[in-house]
């Protein structure tokens, strides 16, 4: 970040492992995805569909890969004064998924159940119980970094993994400043934020030994009265390729237009 901080200024910028306030309330909405690699080619389509039911939004985020594999999650969660996860289903298979996985989180209960396949391709089940915090993160990262007060540096958020054992780690979150951007010929910037996974214990201090630590992921919000994700570059699953997840539109093909069609 270039410069040292006060202290007194930095504690008051921070918010460590607790739920984030609703600033922005989640509604009913629909958008359309791309992955792409680090050199711009193709990874991916994506959908991102949310809804409410009952008082509850459901938003689920599907990848379908160029090789048939596919990823799929659906986070369930509540917006009562703070975020709340209730439950996360995280489904990675196919082809691109040297271990493929289907884990399910149920926030209420502390019940996490991940089906995974081993290198010998046996399927095995890993069951555990675990006291889970009112901050968890599953699915819902930039909602999180969406509602951030202004002039947030930093705060720190749990999220379950497979690994393929279930495992508590948490995220390190932190704004690194502004990029600029463009949308049609008007500048315009973002917040870039930078997410480091720590794993924490004695496992978090072998994978820093040997250099084994998930690579961190860069999340660009564009702030204002209106907040939203722009865009987000790092793995999508563990051992895996920078990815840049964005914002694709809708592209009609030509002849489409109203003017074409009143000339048929």
């Amino acid at each position: 970040m270039g410069r040292l901080i006060p202290v007194a200024a930095a504690l008051a910028a921070c918010l460590w492992a607790q739920p984030v306030a609703v600033r922005q309330p989640e509604g009913e909405v629909r958008g359309f995805l791309v992955l792409r690699g680090e050199d711009g080619a193709f990874v991916a389509n994506g959908d991102s569909m949310q809804t409410v039911r009952n008082g509850k939004l459901v938003y689920r985020a599907v990848y379908r890969f160029k090789d048939g594999s596919l990823q799929d999650e659906t986070t369930i969660f509540t917006q009562s004064g703070h975020f709340r996860v209730l439950s996360d289903h995280l489904i990675q298979k196919g082809p691109l998924f040297k271990h493929p996985i289907d884990m399910t989180v149920n926030a209420g209960t502390g019940e996490v159940t991940v089906l995974h396949t081993d290198d010998k391709g046996v399927q095995k089940t890993e069951n555990a119980h675990m006291k889970l915090p009112t901050d968890l993160a599953n699915g819902i990262v930039p909602i999180l970094l969406k509602n951030l007060a202004p002039g947030t540096a930093s705060i720190t958020e749990s999220m379950v993994v497979a690994s393929p054992k279930p495992m508590l780690i948490k995220l390190q979150i932190r704004s690194e400043g502004e990029d600029s951007f463009t949308t049609g010929s008007l500048g315009r910037k973002a917040t870039r934020y930078t997410v480091h996974v720590d794993i924490g214990g004695v496992k978090g201090a072998v994978a820093n030994a040997i250099g084994k630590e998930p690579p961190d992921t860069q999340v660009w919000i564009l702030g204002g009265e209106c907040p939203t994700f722009l865009r987000a570059e790092g793995p999508t699953f563990d051992g895996g390729p920078i990815w840049s997840t964005e914002l694709v539109s809708p592209i009609f093909p030509k002849g489409s237009d109203a003017a074409t069609r009143e000339k048929k």
